[in-house]
């Protein structure tokens, strides 16, 4: 088991993104009963942005893997390689502390995002691209998807696939429901209907919504994470931040690349 982040560098993380540990600052992907309550998200990241290169474009487009089922929960088992996926939202210096401590170490992640928050954030649709992320959609509100009509389930999908259009000329490569850790039948037809081949579940949850704590954090994902698995992860939360740098490390032990779930599936 990785050794959990030493105090000197949660500081130093926390420091970096302008936080304090332990604070949740965006809602959870519960699912039963009420989710964290989101804090109010800022208008910025904070402090001057580093220069981003041009938008390309054209965004990858979502693709089909023919040997996966249409609702996939995880990878090839036989190489060693994960993908740590993020529910976007929250603060925006969160996201990109989470983004540069994944590239510090050579990862790539798949970002889930929600339709208000990229309206609030645009530019974190370059950062996520620019940065070698994959980008999806996570609805456009964040409400229990599974839940609706059809004619709310769609737009609720088609909401955010017209944000992720319009800024990246893409609708995102994957679709992952909000308020569950799967799709109901209904809604997984509804995002084929948008342009989606296959919804993204996971094997693997952090249950980092929850505020655990980093060492919780980072017990759970690698006490289950395997080859090929799918780590459900979130943008919002300190604790993510804290235990980020151990979970990788304990990856980079093991073997485990973690990779864009484009890259685990092709």
């Amino acid at each position: 088991m990785g050794r959990v982040t030493t105090t000197d560098r949660r500081t130093a993380l926390f420091a970096g993104a302008g936080l304090v540990a332990g604070g949740a600052l965006a809602a959870g992907c519960a699912t039963s009963g009420s989710a964290a309550a989101p804090a109010a998200t800022h208008a910025s990241a904070g402090g001057p942005a580093p220069a981003a290169k041009a938008t390309p474009l054209t965004a990858p487009a979502p693709r089909a893997f023919p040997q996966q089922p249409a609702q996939i929960t995880h990878g090839p088992r036989d190489h060693p390689r994960i993908a740590l996926t993020f529910h976007g939202q929250g603060d925006p210096k969160i996201a990109t502390a989470l983004l540069a401590e994944a590239e510090k170490h050579g990862a790539h992640v798949t970002v889930l995002a929600v339709g208000t928050w990229l309206d609030t954030h645009p530019e974190m649709a370059r950062r996520i691209l620019d940065g070698g992320h994959d980008l999806g959609n996570h609805t456009q509100r964040h409400i229990a998807v599974n839940t609706l009509s059809e004619t709310d389930a769609l737009a609720e999908i088609t909401g955010c696939a017209d944000r992720l259009k319009r800024l990246t000329g893409s609708i995102g490569t994957w679709f992952r429901p909000s308020r569950a850790p799967a799709a109901s039948p209904l809604v997984q037809r509804l995002a084929h209907r948008v342009g989606y081949p296959h919804v993204l579940s996971y094997d693997v949850d952090s249950l980092d919504f929850t505020s655990p704590g980093a060492p919780a954090v980072t017990r759970k994902v690698l006490a289950e994470v395997r080859n090929g698995s799918v780590v459900s992860m979130h943008f919002g939360y300190a604790d993510t931040v804290a235990a980020l740098p151990a979970v990788l490390e304990e990856l980079d032990r093991r073997g485990l690349r973690a990779v864009t779930t484009t890259e685990l599936l092709s």
